[in-house]
């Protein structure tokens, strides 16, 4: 999939007028070939000048004496200098080692190779890519590289997110611990801001209140301005949207105030309905209250499904969707996905995966693993490795083994959420797709569904890790999909709370300074003890060492 799309941009891109202008490019080229040698030969020139020089300066300069009178100093030093000076040497090169492995698992690259490419390779002559040029093949890889990556790095409403008022924040009473970050709630301030808000919001005094109210910060300011905009208007709908969300402290106060904003929400709908073809602000107001009605009729079956009312919840989602099939993007499905599981009605989720579970619609997690699920659940049963090994895999096992691997390639992180090898917290409310925060939201309310198919998790753990084995490469090449994006480890880190443990895919090779500060701080403790037990031996040993080497002259 990936390579057709890039051969088909690469045809379009050789076919064009401006890929065939042949004017100045050559010259251009030997100009920039030439000035790359010139840096590049640069460094070795001055390093040569640099010798010769001082071996020109060599009696001026009295390096013979000097270096004799050097050699006489080392030779009366005592035994316990060395330990001093080898102990000082491994004291520094273990804090140096002990900063680097810090900042690698803090920012994920080393310090000392950070700063050597960013301010020392300038210094010395090095060049970023100067040589391709606007047009050039190689920019044009990059650009299509750079737009991928933020198609797949790009952050999505999480269609489970939890209540605010009655879910995240009584996790904070018991726990002390902030379960939302400032970047995940300042997205969902932005999505209230696109769902609820719109051009025409000053003809009504109670839309302007909850206007400033979606923009507000503190949490007790925006409910204080939901309850003023209810003064002004004991219809608006969007004010009860907002204390349900935050006030209600249980899932049975949120439904009461979201049944009231359905209340409002449906009569505004149908009045924007009777004027949405009188003037452009008139079809933008019904936007607003479609997207207004949509979202509180879609938490109304959450609530539901939370107070064990699952077939409420499921033909209330049914219903969203055949009533409003362009909304497809708010993944609706997914929330239909979860509440069928449930009913264990394994049928009716066959058929919703057979519609979202298209080559042309984008993949999530709850697809790729919920298709592995049904799949798995016809063979898990009776699945033993001992047998499969002796006698091979029948053809149901193989789909199913698959499927396995087409979702761990998908998003490689949930597997050790669901066989339990990684703590689970409460998921955000946006989600990276393919990663960390995906991995979360998707395991913390699938995980029962896994347990309640027997052998489906033991399955699952013997054999989710052969995907690696099959993409050895994979931020290189893709099997099923895209190559995996290397951004979602920074993206996750701040979704996510910072007492969370980010998982990391793939594992990040330890940096060549991390050993070698390791090597030294090593080398040198044990000639420092090796010189505080045998000094006799070890001055021996460094006296020979200068006899061996008295110089050049």
């Amino acid at each position: 999939m990936a390579d057709s799309d890039g051969l088909g941009e690469a045809a379009i891109a050789a076919a064009s007028p401006s890929a065939s202008a042949p004017g100045l490019s050559p010259s251009l080229g030997w100009r920039e070939r030439l000035r790359a040698g010139l840096a590049g030969t640069g460094a070795s020139l001055w390093f040569v000048a640099g010798l010769g020089l001082l071996y020109a300066l060599r009696v001026p300069l009295r390096l013979c004496e000097n270096l004799a009178a050097v050699t006489v100093f080392l030779n009366s030093l005592t035994p316990k200098f060395y330990v001093a000076l080898t102990g000082t040497s491994s004291l520094i090169s273990g804090l140096i080692f002990i900063f680097e492995w810090w900042y690698f698992h803090k920012h994920g690259t080393s310090f000392i190779e950070q700063v050597s490419v960013s301010h020392l390779r300038p210094l010395m002559g090095g060049t970023e890519s100067s040589i391709s040029e606007p047009g050039s093949p190689s920019n044009n890889r990059e650009s299509e590289t750079s737009r991928q990556n933020l198609s797949e790095c790009k952050v999505w409403r999480n269609p489970l997110n939890l209540f605010r008022g009655a879910e995240y924040r009584r996790y904070t009473w018991v726990t002390g611990k902030e379960p939302l970050t400032y970047y995940d709630m300042n997205l969902s301030a932005q999505d209230h801001q696109t769902f609820f808000t719109c051009d025409t919001d000053f003809l009504r005094p109670s839309d302007t209140v909850m206007q400033k109210a979606w923009r507000e910060r503190n949490p007790p300011a925006r409910i204080k301005a939901a309850y003023q905009a209810l003064e002004l208007n004991n219809d608006c709908a969007t004010a009860y949207v907002l204390l349900a969300e935050e006030e209600a402290t249980t899932i049975v106060d949120a439904e009461r105030l979201f049944k009231q904003a359905l209340k409002a929400g449906e009569t505004i709908y149908r009045r924007s309905q009777q004027c949405q073809h009188q003037s452009p602000q008139h079809e933008a107001q019904l936007r607003r209250d479609t997207n207004v009605l949509v979202y509180i009729k879609r938490r109304l079956a959450m609530c539901a499904r939370k107070l064990g009312r699952i077939r409420e919840a499921v033909k209330i989602m049914r219903d969203l969707m055949k009533e409003f099939p362009p909304l497809t993007m708010l993944n609706i499905h997914e929330n239909l996905l979860e509440s069928l599981l449930e009913l264990q009605a394994y049928a009716d989720v066959q058929a919703v995966l057979a519609k979202y579970d298209d080559i042309s619609l984008p993949k999530s997690a709850a697809i790729c693993y919920t298709a592995a699920l049904l799949k798995t659940r016809t063979v898990s049963d009776k699945f033993s490795p001992e047998t499969a090994s002796r006698r091979g895999l029948s053809t149901a096992e193989i789909n199913a083994v698959e499927a396995i691997h087409r979702a761990v390639e998908f998003n490689p992180h949930v597997p050790k959420y669901l066989l339990e090898m990684k703590s689970l917290i409460l998921p955000p409310e946006h989600i990276l797709k393919r990663g960390d925060s995906e991995a979360i939201a998707y395991a913390f309310f699938h995980l029962q569904h896994w347990k309640r198919i027997e052998g489906a998790l033991h399955l699952l753990q013997c054999t989710w890790e052969g995907t690696f084995r099959m993409i050895p490469y994979p931020l290189e090449k893709g099997h099923l999909f895209y190559p995996y994006p290397s951004c979602t480890e920074t993206a996750d880190r701040e979704l996510l709370p910072s007492f969370h443990h980010v998982s990391v895919y793939p594992k990040k090779e330890i940096p060549f300074f991390i050993h070698f500060t390791a090597g030294l701080c090593s080398s040198t403790a044990m000639i420092a003890f090796l010189t505080h037990q045998f000094p006799e031996i070890m001055g021996v040993f460094a006296k020979a060492e200068h006899y061996h080497h008295p110089g050049p002259c």
